[in-house]
């Protein structure tokens, strides 16, 4: 169906809607983008894109545009609390031949999705109702407007109004992590991916270039406290190596919650969800982003090959469910560590938590 006039619509302008809709483009189709939210800048975070994202920006022809942004990372370094070693992932190694490493502020790589998508995006476009007809999806936005598609794709994040709508499945559900993130600028001198782990809780930090570090931290809970900073000060007061210097440099930090999506299936009629509407995960295993870009991919190469719209939802399902139950497999394998005592936790990423982290990717590496 590649080239063909097929109507499409992409519900979202995250990483995930932007990035089908330029892997559409190139097939040759011309999908309506739209956004519930009006245009601007989102939360400043960072972003760490491990070695399958950058194969699939090559994919999309986005790798040149990201090149100069923010900075590669060669390897991922994990500590205890008191900032003793525990062990390093060599990610050179893992993704030879994949794709390097890189970690940016997200704002950039969402520039350069939004670039490559062709620009046009209907803000402020929420979808208020989905018909599913016998060949396509009759849509209407809270504006009163409405229109028929061909097609309609569901890229809006964990909490899917079109999920709802399409009757795929409900809310997320809450893995039980409260997530704290900031970037800070002119801290301490991180020139590699690093993680302190504690006690049910750790904290991450990311150069994302130009004296700038992206920190994450989280913590076993449902509540988001009324005061993050505070929160965070307090519960890592006690973490040495370069905790101390961020906490002290930290002025503002962002709070949440970490939710999970699992649906029994991803599409019905010709409505069709993508990647974290439907299988959102913690991002422990930083693949997030990877596996939305991913999606992206697969999905274009899908509808471009089969002779249906119908068919080629079915193929794209069947390709890219064994990769994003890996990711929610290896995402809960290591979220289960943090419930380990220190005691017996340390001692065996010691001897062996290269091997066990880099093993988390082993499908990863694969193709597509």
């Amino acid at each position: 169906m590649g080239g063909s006039p097929l109507r499409i619509l992409v519900v979202g302008a995250g990483i995930a809607g932007l990035a089908v809709a330029r892997a559409l483009r190139l097939a040759g189709f011309r999908p309506d983008v739209t956004d519930k939210l009006p245009p601007g800048e989102s939360t400043e975070t960072g972003l760490y894109l491990p070695g399958n994202a950058a194969r699939a920006l090559h994919r999309l022809g986005l790798h040149d545009p990201v090149r100069p942004l923010g900075q590669v990372i060669h390897r991922q370094r994990f500590f205890d609390a008191a900032g003793a070693p525990l062990c390093e992932v060599d990610l050179d190694a893992l993704w030879a031949g994949v794709g390097e490493c890189r970690a940016l502020p997200r704002a950039d790589l969402h520039r350069v999705l939004l670039s490559g998508a062709g620009g046009a995006v209907r803000h402020g476009a929420e979808v208020r109702t989905l018909d599913l007809l016998p060949r396509g999806v009759g849509v209407t936005f809270t504006d009163g407007t409405s229109t028929e598609y061909d097609l309609v794709i569901g890229a809006d994040g964990p909490r899917s109004s079109v999920r709802t709508l399409a009757s795929l499945g409900g809310p997320p559900r809450p893995v039980g992590q409260v997530v704290y993130r900031a970037v800070l600028r002119d801290g301490p001198p991180v020139t590699e991916w690093t993680a302190l782990l504690g006690q049910r809780s750790g904290m991450l930090l990311v150069p994302i270039g130009a004296n700038r570090l992206h920190c994450y931290a989280d913590e076993a809970g449902t509540d988001p406290p009324a005061d993050p900073l505070a929160r965070l000060r307090d519960l890592f007061a006690d973490y040495r190596g370069p905790v101390p210097e961020v906490l002290a440099a930290l002025d503002r930090v962002h709070v949440g919650i970490t939710d999970e999506v699992e649906l029994g299936r991803w599409h019905r009629g010709r409505v069709l969800l993508v990647g974290d509407a439907a299988h959102a995960t913690a991002p422990t295993l930083s693949q997030g982003a990877a596996m939305a870009l991913e999606d992206a991919v697969v999905l274009a190469e899908s509808l471009r090959a089969a002779g249906s719209v119908e068919a080629a939802l079915v193929a794209y399902e069947s390709r890219r469910r064994p990769r994003t139950r890996w990711v929610r497999d290896r995402t809960r394998d290591r979220n289960r560590t943090r419930d380990v005592p220190p005691a017996l936790r340390d001692p065996l990423l010691r001897g062996r938590g290269g091997r066990i982290f880099g093993e988390h990717y082993r499908l990863l590496v694969g193709p597509l």
